[in-house]
């Protein structure tokens, strides 16, 4: 943890459900934010399924340790995105990775950036996690849902959970909500919507 003290902002991406976007969605807020001006560093915790390295096209890099932890994978030239994922650390992409409790929380080095994501999978997010951070004072939670009522109930317990922790949500987002004509730019409402945005209401946060 105390590879954080020089990130100025500290966002959670979580949900409390696998498979809603939490990493399409990290992904998309490092390129805005690097558009920005910023730098942004990534922290991809998913044990069972690191596909950031994937989406940001730099699989199979390799990642080196020093004294203070991991080295983090620099995505452009530029060197305003750097990302550091448990996929780096897999010979293998069938490879599982096991990692006793403490060793989930302090490894990892987010690089000299002015903001830090960190893409949490659904179980991984508990008070361990939370008191770790909690020094370094996180902006908040970006949590992420899809329209369907499955993905809802789930998502409204993380809301609890982030209530009761003390933990700010910046807001919901809907993940999944609608399709894009590639031709005509037209979205097309194929699968369910609304969902993320009565979620927010009843939980009186942000809809983003």
């Amino acid at each position: 943890p105390g590879n954080l003290a020089g990130v100025r902002h500290i966002i959670l991406v979580l949900s409390g459900k696998g498979g809603v976007g939490k990493s399409t969605i990290s992904t998309e807020l490092a390129l805005a934010l690097r558009h920005a001006g910023k730098k942004v560093g990534i922290l991809d915790v998913d044990l069972c399924g690191p596909s950031i390295p994937r989406m940001l096209r730099v699989q199979g890099k390799a990642v080196h340790q020093c004294d203070s932890g991991w080295v983090p994978v620099f995505v452009d030239q530029e060197q305003s995105i750097s990302l550091m994922s448990v996929g780096f650390l897999l010979e293998k992409p069938d490879e599982a990775v096991v990692w006793r409790g403490p060793k989930k929380n302090g490894n990892d080095r987010p690089g000299d950036s002015t903001v830090s994501l960190l893409a949490s999978p659904a179980a991984l997010l508990h008070m361990a996690v939370v008191d770790a951070l909690r020094p370094y004072s996180p902006l908040g939670a970006l949590v992420v849902t899809t329209p369907q009522a499955v993905s809802v109930g789930d998502v409204r317990r993380e809301l609890t959970f982030c209530k009761k922790v003390g933990l700010r949500v910046i807001g919901v987002v809907e993940n999944m909500s609608g399709f894009v004509c590639p031709h005509c730019a037209e979205c097309t409402n194929i699968f369910s919507r609304g969902g993320g945005e009565e979620l927010a209401r009843h939980a009186g946060v942000p809809f983003l």
